[in-house]
């Protein structure tokens, strides 16, 4: 059966530090040019909705660093230090105040007006957090922060123009996902919403959205369920490890993705490690709790098919950063809507229906020959 390296996971965080140490000891000392990286620095971002904001395939430094302010206020207002929240939010209502046609400037003309109704009421929004931040009040402040970043996000995907590169060739024949898509999946524990991510990862993505799409899930049980780990499913009843087209009676294989920071495309075939990019970090980590990421065999970076695994991050066992799944396997979406159902779901309990939901226009199918 195709699975994940189940050692991997189960490596213990002295090993996971003491790897990380050697690995940089051994790493080359001449910095890469190019590569910078429009995630924040410092600790790992955790949460699904952050990350894939981030890696939308735009270069608007402004609108990351509003975002980037919000999202910060988190840790300082549970921890009850309003005044280090209070400093970020003013940041984000100067850039709004001073720096609007950055924003606007990354929008193309024909979308300007709906994308200055949308700063003038995240300007609102942001000015009542602040309020609510002055009044200290932790429970009002959150649903607002949400909303404000739920307006950012609708900002930053008016910014997109069009899929940003070509997939090669070879590629053709296997579905790709040329953007973003949104998929509910019904389980016998509850539901789960996840976004499925093409602009990073659009041949592993494309695959999964058009097995969603013909209902190859529905019914399947999770044949694997490690706590604190993975949960993985999509193994077909019958002999099969994956996907087998029935219009052509050939099992469909897809190539380890994997795009890095500062790299336009994605990487083909090979994980990073391999090809001396191990230092690099990927556009879509496994650090947040409900990634998505595609099974393969051990030993066959290109044996992908139809299993799929739910990463279940856990600070103290698998840290932000130091896991060893990041530039081994592909992740291709997170979940952003009912995480707490990943912690009822154990082995043999049955997906009852995956459906796509939005951006199913996205998906192009395979090009026959």
């Amino acid at each position: 059966m195709i699975h994940i390296l189940k050692s991997l996971l189960k490596t213990t965080l002295v090993f996971l530090l003491v790897l990380t140490c050697s690995v940089a000891l051994s790493a080359p000392t001449q910095a890469t040019p190019n590569r910078e990286s429009r995630l924040p620095g410092g600790d790992a971002i955790t949460e699904g909705d952050a990350i894939l904001r981030y890696a939308l395939p735009i270069d608007n430094p402004t609108i990351f660093k509003i975002q980037g302010d919000i999202e910060s206020i988190i840790a300082p207002i549970r921890g009850r230090r309003w005044s280090a929240a209070s400093s970020s939010l003013s940041e984000a209502s100067f850039l709004l105040s001073t720096r609007s046609e950055d924003i606007l400037a990354s929008i193309s003309e024909s979308r300007r007006s709906e994308a200055q109704g949308i700063l003038e009421q995240l300007t609102s929004d942001l000015n009542t957090l602040r309020d609510r931040v002055a009044e200290q009040d932790k429970t009002a402040a959150f649903p607002i922060q949400e909303t404000c970043l739920s307006e950012v996000e609708t900002l930053e995907n008016l910014m997109v123009q069009g899929f940003p590169y070509e997939v090669p060739s070879e590629y053709s024949a296997l579905p790709q996902l040329k953007g973003r898509a949104t998929v509910e999946i019904e389980t016998e524990q509850g539901t789960l919403t996840a976004v499925i991510d093409g602009y990073n990862a659009p041949v592993t993505a494309g695959n999964f959205v058009d097995l969603v799409a013909k209902g190859f899930y529905d019914g399947l049980p999770i044949t694997r369920a490690e706590e604190s780990y993975v949960l993985q499913l999509g193994d077909p009843p019958g002999p099969e490890d994956g996907f087998v087209d029935p219009q052509t009676g050939e099992d469909r294989t897809i190539p380890l993705e994997i795009r890095v920071q500062g790299e336009v495309e994605p990487i083909y075939g090979f994980t990073l490690e391999e090809i001396g990019l191990y230092r690099e970090d990927p556009v879509l980590p496994f650090s947040a709790y409900g990634t998505l990421g595609m099974a393969r065999p051990d030993n066959d970076p290109n044996g992908g098919s139809s299993q799929f695994f739910f990463f279940l991050f856990e600070p103290e066992l698998t840290p932000a950063g130091l896991n060893l799944l990041d530039g081994r396997y592909a992740v291709f979406g997170y979940v952003v809507e009912g995480k707490e159902v990943l912690r009822e779901l154990k082995k043999g309990d049955r997906i009852t229906s995956m459906k796509v939901v939005k951006g199913a226009e996205n998906l192009v199918p395979g090009q026959t020959s």
